[in-house]
């Protein structure tokens, strides 16, 4: 039996199937018949789908024989590994790739890629082996894949405590208030479209660092810190506060049209040489589960944005330029 230990770490309680729904991408239902057909616990406890979960809860989900993990078809997609080791990998996923098999992508996944190239990985969830973390589709950047069960259990019990720093870098439309501030709204699963996440007040507790690394005529380049990993946080909560990511389509709020002026025109422009959502996973920290020494890994603004940034800086950015977040000081001495 395929059996998986998740934490809560949400400061609100939470029903059980909305959480089960959220962290393993399940439908409302399906996660119900998962608590239904008895495999689920919290502690030594059978639970119910309507039991409150409260922050450090155990849950364990045991996946039933008789649903076994979906084979795993090997797919020998390129791959940009900047580190690996006995214990992990870590990878700079392009856009366009979805991390882990679902339905209309049961084969040409990242795990698809691992297995093609007979990287050995760690148990995780059915279907996820090695998989401590994800990021969206369309968004590319840094995410740590664990190859021993160890590594993964002591990665996904850092980042539970918030001790892995997770920093991305982002296009977002319009100005700040304030060169940097702190975005603390719930999200949760969207009352009504449920491929979408929205800020409810019974949602996940979600905080996110922004901070404005270079101002333009109609966006600002951010640098946005994780303090929690919810789905979709950072867009969610950019769009949530009218500064939504450019090129996103889900999480638009109105994207370009919030531009008013002369400088609408550009922005219009702008808004038409997104290839896709601005969204990149720029650096990536935290202790070696084997050694427990700091590492830290970096990752450039990717090569398919960088006339996106040329243009959103009028010129005074080459698209020659190849280290355009390290010109603009975005790894620059941080406590994060």
């Amino acid at each position: 039996m395929a059996r998986i230990v998740l934490t809560v770490t949400a400061d609100t309680t939470e029903r059980l199937d909305r959480f089960l729904a959220d962290q393993l991408d399940l439908s409302r239902t399906q996660a119900a018949r998962l608590v239904a057909a008895g495999g689920v616990q919290v502690g030594e406890a059978t639970a119910r789908a309507s039991r409150l979960l409260a922050r450090g809860d155990e849950v364990v989900v045991t996946f039933p024989d008789h649903e076994p993990p979906r084979t795993l078809t090997p797919n020998p997609l390129p791959l940009v590994v900047i580190h690996e080791d006995d214990e992990l990998m870590v990878l700079d996923k392009p856009a366009g790739l979805v991390v882990h098999p679902a339905p209309g992508h049961w084969d040409d996944t990242l795990v698809n890629a691992l297995v093609a190239r007979g990287t050995t990985l760690s148990g995780g969830a059915a279907g996820r082996p090695g998989i401590v973390h994800r990021l969206d589709r369309d968004t590319s950047g840094l995410m740590v894949v664990a190859k021993t069960d160890l590594a993964h259990r002591r990665l996904s019990a850092a980042i539970a405590a918030r001790r892995v720093s997770r920093v991305y870098a982002a296009l977002a439309w319009g100005h700040l208030a304030e060169p940097s501030m702190l975005i603390d709204a719930p999200v949760g699963r969207h009352l009504r479209d449920r491929k979408r996440m929205a800020i409810l007040p019974e949602g996940r507790a979600a905080r996110t660092e922004a901070t404005v690394l270079a101002r333009f005529e109609s966006v600002e380049l951010l640098r946005l810190v994780l303090q929690t990993g919810r789905t979709h946080q950072i867009r969610v909560h950019l769009e949530s506060v009218g500064h939504p990511i450019v090129g996103d389509a889900v999480y638009h709020g109105g994207g370009s049209r919030r531009i008013s002026g002369a400088a609408r025109h550009g922005a219009d422009q702008l808004a038409r040489l997104a290839p896709r959502q601005a969204l990149h996973a720029a650096e990536l920290g935290f202790r070696h589960p084997g050694t427990g020494l700091p590492v830290v890994f970096r990752s450039e603004w990717p090569q398919d944005l960088r006339p996106l940034l040329v243009a959103a800086s009028a010129g005074t950015i080459s698209v020659a330029e190849e280290h355009q977040l390290q010109y603009l000081r975005f790894f620059g001495d941080h406590d994060d």
